[in-house]
């Protein structure tokens, strides 16, 4: 149910809150004021440290829903936000992550509000992407291996590594995953290593996926990437082409 509804600068922000099965899914969903039913739907994981507040998230629905007309729905991680558990942050997240079944809990979460969000009549059930770095992308890959919904993502900040019961699951689910992909990592990364992440890359099953690595430890995703992942999210929900044949052919 919703449990807020503001309006700011043209965007229209709702809360939720969810049972699912006595597990609350707290979640905010933001649109235009003059929604077209249908229009293209982001949903944005995001990283241990925050909430479904945490930046860059609320500046990819201005650009997403203010520019492009599109939904973009968010919601808590498990100890996180509205659910948060002890100090919250990293510190409740990393006994979280060493949980088995967290993943499955997440992506049954994801699910369930991306559920309630296309049931909306002025959101509909229009093309879906995902957006999620760091702990976005620890549940986000399992998520969108399992969700035919979602078409395009943007992942990274991690690679295959985690808890040893959950090292399996993201490499299976990674494997799992045939849709464009815009992966992000930091060349310095003080959390996931260059090799983590790369192979998280490798095991990617998509044809059409790309890298995009800076210097920097782990937070500092240049801004021009945020804007370059916005890009890419748009192009493919919005039905565009992308030619990815080789510009030319080195001879032998």
């Amino acid at each position: 149910m919703f449990i807020s509804d503001t309006t700011k600068d043209g965007l229209r922000l709702r809360e939720f809150s969810l049972d699912r099965q006595g597990r609350t899914v707290p979640g905010a969903l933001w649109q235009p004021v003059e929604s077209t039913p249908g229009a293209p739907m982001v949903c944005c994981g995001h990283g241990a440290s925050g909430d479904r507040f945490q930046a860059p998230i609320p500046w990819l629905a201005r650009r997403l829903a203010g520019q492009h007309g599109f939904s973009v729905l968010s919601i808590d991680g498990p100890v996180h936000g509205l659910r948060q558990v002890g100090a919250g942050g990293r510190e409740a997240f990393w006994p979280e992550w060493k949980r088995e079944g967290t993943a499955a809990d997440m992506t049954a979460d994801w699910k369930q509000a991306l559920d309630f969000a296309q049931a909306q009549p002025e959101v509909g059930a229009g093309p879906v992407g995902y957006w999620g770095l760091s702990m976005g992308t620890i549940y986000g890959v399992p998520f969108v291996a399992s969700e035919s919904r979602v078409s395009v993502a943007v992942l990274g900040l991690m690679g295959i590594t985690g808890p040893d019961h959950y090292v399996p699951v993201i490499q299976s689910s990674a494997e799992q995953i045939s849709v464009p992909v815009l992966f992000l990592m930091q060349l310095e990364d003080e959390l996931f290593d260059r090799g983590q992440c790369l192979a998280l890359f490798d095991a990617l099953a998509s044809d059409d996926k790309r890298l995009h690595a800076n210097p920097g430890l782990h937070p500092a995703v240049p801004v021009e990437e945020l804007a370059s992942s916005a890009d890419f999210l748009v192009k493919h929900l919005s039905g565009g082409s992308t030619d990815r044949s080789p510009t030319f052919t080195v001879s032998n």
